[in-house]
């Protein structure tokens, strides 16, 4: 039960504006063996998401504490975000799993009041499918080894 907290707050965190790595979590737990990898998947997926409802909710708020130390995002980066948000729209909340633009994209969607339900369906898309993605990758290294 503690690893899947572990990784659930890892995960979470990872989507907020603290640093945190819940791949290296995810792995670790794959490679231990001991967990059912479909739990760990929902786990680490559903810690992200909220994670990343945190920042789309914080973005509502973004004018109000923009230019606070502990925003999630510099200016530049917003802009950054704000600019590839407009241009793909909300299909950009695919990108949501990337490092370094992912986050920002979800506080801009939350400044430019990205209806919650499509931003709960495009950012669970786009963090499940990296978590997939790496566990399948693990699990088939572990299978060569």
């Amino acid at each position: 039960m503690i690893g899947y907290m572990g990784l659930f707050a890892s995960a979470l965190i990872a989507a907020t504006i603290l640093p945190m790595q819940s791949e290296a979590v995810l792995v670790g737990l794959l490679l231990e063996g001991s967990r059912s990898v479909g739990v760990l998947l929902v786990v680490a997926t559903v810690g992200n998401v909220l994670g990343s409802v945190i920042n789309w909710y914080l973005g509502g708020f973004a004018l109000r504490f923009r230019g606070k130390s502990w925003f999630p995002a510099s200016d530049q980066q917003l802009k950054q975000a704000e600019n590839w948000y407009h241009r793909y729209g909300r299909w950009s909340l695919l990108g949501s799993w990337l490092p370094v633009v992912g986050d920002p994209l979800t506080v801009v969607a939350g400044i430019l009041r990205e209806p919650l339900w499509s931003f709960v369906i495009l950012v669970t898309l786009a963090k499940a499918t990296r978590y997939i993605l790496l566990a399948a990758v693990t699990l088939a290294w572990l299978d060569q080894s």
